[in-house]
């Protein structure tokens, strides 16, 4: 079978994206996000085995992060923390988000946060001039799905 290169078309736009968080049963579309990243971490144990040299290695649990940024226009995620630092209670949260380009021929993925919680929270913020103002937030979350899955694209299974 002959190289096929990937057709360009087949990478993603970036702004076609949907995110929503999910509080208390309560759907939000989160609009205001313009960056976001979640990242696994895998928990690799290190296996002594007598008779190698080597280390062997072993899957041991794994550790969820998201981070984003979103214009500074909405007050759901502080209150989260007011709510956090009258009573103690800190609710779990999903945060959904899905890729699609309808330009591309990849279709759409989708991956559901579930057991989240923000680490950093902006309370307040200004700044003089004519810039807009933004936040960083970030978290943890426990488990995810991917309950959809970008199709394969031409050429990228070789055997």
């Amino acid at each position: 079978m002959s190289w096929i290169p990937m057709d360009s078309a087949n990478a993603i736009y970036g702004s076609r994206a949907e995110c929503y968080i999910v509080i208390d049963g309560r759907r939000f579309n989160f609009m205001s996000m313009t960056e976001f990243e979640s990242k696994w971490e895998i928990t690799i144990k290190d296996v002594p085995i007598l008779g190698k040299v080597g280390m062997g290695h072993k899957p041991a649990g794994g550790k969820g992060t998201w981070s984003g940024k979103a214009h500074y226009n909405q007050s759901e995620i502080r209150a989260m923390a007011d709510n956090y630092q009258k009573t103690g209670i800190l609710p779990y949260f999903e945060i959904q988000v899905a890729n699609e380009d309808e330009g591309s021929t990849i279709g759409r993925q989708t991956i559901i946060h579930r057991g989240c919680l923000c680490d950093k929270i902006t309370l307040a913020k200004f700044k003089a001039g004519e810039d807009l103002l933004d936040e960083d937030i970030s978290g943890t979350f426990e488990e995810w799905d991917m309950p959809e899955k970008f199709s394969a694209m031409d050429g990228f299974e070789v055997n």
